[in-house]
């Protein structure tokens, strides 16, 4: 006789696309999430460095692999992000994709497959204005954000930090490209009618005026001038990733209390790596880590002049915790519905 099948999981395996992402990590829910998963998992969490491959089957391709694994009761996922870099791919196609593979880190089981772009892209977003909220004035509650870049991240970091931060009234929007940030601007306006959204002639203009600056462009030189930050002015940076890129100067290091994601910035973020080899900074300068400041175990702003910098270059720890979110949320909205 033959043996009877194994039983089926609790859970089947589901793919949860980018449309339902937006569904069940809605911002107020992913930030508070973050503020609650950091300080409780992220020293749980095994998060080996990215490996990167190169692939023959386009100019300048490339794989990234993202592994991240907690066997906490309450974290019990192992999660691998995959993405693919392809720089020769057309306007009409995006050049880099990913997906994230989510499983069980007792049994191996797979669990389930995120939209990898759209995780990346909220995460990143969520990850910026918890930052934000954690730094900016709370007797002096910012006004005014000012968006350098209209790139794909751009409207996240938008909603994140309207979320975040609902004293926000106006938003000034700076690209290189005029066109995009047109468009962004009306998008923006459309969905937000009681925000005044306004195009900056110049990056200078709007970062004089603004009470956070967040940057999100993939510069090599720096954009942002330490200068021009006003007294008790936040500055997010989300778009250096290597060593070569720069988003601000050494005077807005200089003047500012600086706040890293995680301890990778110290090796990727280009404005860190030159500010520590110019002498600049010093490692004792930078503060803490986000997840430290969630937990309080590090002080954050001291006054309302104080200038707050804040450099995120993303882990998989954030992607496994937007991904234990996801997946939880989407398994109990489906087994409610009859």
């Amino acid at each position: 006789m033959a043996a009877p099948p194994p039983p089926p999981p609790a859970n089947p395996f589901v793919y949860i696309d980018a449309a339902a992402l937006h569904s069940v990590l809605p911002f107020p829910s992913l930030i508070s999430h973050l503020r609650a998963g950091l300080p409780a998992f992220s020293a749980g969490i095994q998060c080996p460095h990215r490996v990167s491959f190169p692939l023959p089957t386009a100019p300048s391709a490339s794989l990234l692999l993202m592994p991240s694994w907690s066997a906490h009761p309450s974290l019990p996922y192992l999660a691998l992000k995959a993405v693919t870099s392809f720089p020769s791919n057309s306007p009409r196609l995006p050049s880099v994709h990913a997906a994230v593979s989510l499983f069980d880190s007792a049994s191996g089981v797979p669990l389930a497959s995120l939209d990898g772009s759209a995780l990346t892209l909220l995460r990143t977003a969520a990850v910026s204005a918890l930052a934000a909220s954690l730094l900016a004035s709370p007797s002096r509650p910012p006004a005014t954000l000012a968006l350098a870049g209209a790139g794909a991240l751009a409207p996240y970091l938008a909603e994140a930090h309207l979320s975040a931060l609902p004293s926000i009234s106006r938003i000034l929007i700076w690209n290189r490209t005029r066109a995009k940030s047109a468009a962004l601007a009306a998008k923006l306006r459309g969905a937000h009618p009681g925000v005044a959204v306004e195009e900056a002639d110049s990056i200078d203009e709007a970062v004089s005026v603004a009470d956070v600056v967040s940057c999100a462009t993939g510069s090599q030189e720096p954009i942002v001038r330490g200068e021009l930050l006003k007294p008790g002015a936040h500055l997010d940076l989300v778009g250096s990733f290597t060593p070569a890129m720069r988003e601000c100067d050494d005077e807005a290091l200089r003047r500012g209390r600086v706040f890293i994601d995680f301890e990778a910035a110290m090796q990727e973020a280009g404005e860190l790596v030159g500010a520590l080899q110019r002498g600049v900074l010093r490692r004792e300068d930078v503060v803490g880590t986000l997840s430290e400041l969630a937990a309080g175990s590090v002080e954050g702003r001291r006054s309302d002049d104080e200038i707050t910098v804040f450099k995120s270059v993303g882990t998989a720890v954030v992607d496994l915790l937007a991904a234990q979110l996801a997946y939880e949320t989407y398994i109990s909205s489906t087994a409610s519905t009859p």
